[in-house]
C-alpha cells in the first residue's frame, strides 16, 4: 500500500463533506473504468434498486483493483454518474461498507441523463496509487 495523504479541508476551502478535497501519494496510478452492476455472468443486479445495484458496483471495483494489486485503501478518487441524485445515500451506505470515514478519497457526483442501458442507475469509476 502506498503512503496516501488525505486533505479534507485545505486552507481557505470548506470542509468535505463525505469526501476528501485532495489525496496525494506516490507509486503507481490504476485507472479503473466505470463500473455498473452487473454479475460475473453479464446480468444486471437489482434493476431498480438503487442499494443492491451500488453495492454490485463497489464489489465490482474491489475485483477490479484486486486485479491491478490495489485495495480501496489505494483509492484517491471516485467520480459517482448517477441518473438521480437520490442514488447518493445508496453508494454512501455502500461506500461506508468498504472505505471508512477516516480514508475517504477525493470524490465528484454527476447526474446525468442515462447511461449505457436505461436499467442502470449508477456506474461508479475509480483511480487508485498503489505502491511499488
Amino acid at each position: 500500500m502506498s503512503e496516501l495523504i488525505r486533505i479534507p479541508a485545505p486552507d481557505g476551502v470548506a470542509p468535505a463533506a463525505q469526501y476528501s478535497h485532495v489525496v496525494q501519494g506516490t507509486g503507481h496510478f490504476v485507472a479503473v473504468s466505470g463500473q455498473i452492476a452487473l454479475d460475473e455472468a453479464g446480468a444486471i443486479v437489482g434493476e431498480g434498486d438503487p442499494v443492491a445495484q451500488a453495492r454490485q458496483v463497489f464489489e465490482n471495483l474491489r475485483r477490479c483493483l484486486a486485479a491491478a494489486g490495489a485495495t480501496f485503501d489505494d483509492v484517491i478518487k471516485l467520480t459517482y454518474f448517477v441518473t438521480d441524485m437520490a442514488h447518493m445515500a445508496a453508494i454512501r451506505e455502500a461506500r461506508a461498507a468498504c472505505i471508512p470515514d477516516d480514508r475517504l478519497p477525493a470524490a465528484s457526483a454527476v447526474q446525468v441523463v442515462s447511461l449505457v442501458r436505461p436499467e442502470f442507475l449508477m456506474e461508479i469509476e475509480a483511480f487508485a496509487v498503489v505502491a511499488g
